[in-house]
């Protein structure tokens, strides 16, 4: 991959991104206070751990195209107790992280990556296509959480069952 390639990859992954933030808040938005520890099953994430985990998931997987390979430790979301404050933290932290790599230059987009001991090894670029996967997929499950919770499923890509738009 070109460093010109590189960038224009990254400027639309970053956009497609922030898009997608969107709907991930307004999942986590629907969570109810007094169900945060529903799972579904015993293998399952509860469900205030599963929406710390998309958000902290997707700052950590930038954050390894930002410093080239290096996993970075979890940052912070642990400590949060409500969905009101993932939301905001998620809001604080990935806004900051999405800025710092659409500052990055083609170069440092177009630089491999290798992590987990050989894992992935792919551009720095990829790696915010993959924060973009792994929430997306971790929404989808949170999504499922939330009729069970006696929630309403909010608009994702378009009206849900539950809303009008």
């Amino acid at each position: 991959m070109t460093p010109q390639e590189a960038k224009v990859i990254g400027t639309y992954l970053t956009g497609v991104l922030k898009m997608e933030m969107a709907a991930t808040k307004r999942v986590i938005g629907a969570i109810p206070v007094d169900k945060l520890d529903y799972s579904p099953d015993q293998k399952s994430m509860k469900a205030l751990e599963l929406a710390k985990h998309i958000v902290e998931g997707e700052v950590m997987l930038m954050d390894i195209a930002l410093v080239a390979g290096d996993v970075p430790p979890q940052t912070g979301a642990s400590a949060l107790a409500t969905p009101a404050e993932v939301v905001e933290w998620y809001d604080r932290e990935a806004a900051a992280t999405i800025a710092k790599v659409e500052a990055m230059s083609g170069e440092e987009l177009a630089k491999v990556i290798t992590v987990w001991g050989g894992a992935f090894t792919m551009p720095a670029v990829n790696f915010v296509g993959f924060a973009t996967a792994h929430s997306v997929h971790h929404r989808g499950q949170l999504s499922a959480y939330l009729r069970p919770m006696g929630a309403k499923v909010p608009s994702i890509y378009g009206p849900s069952g539950d809303s009008a738009s």
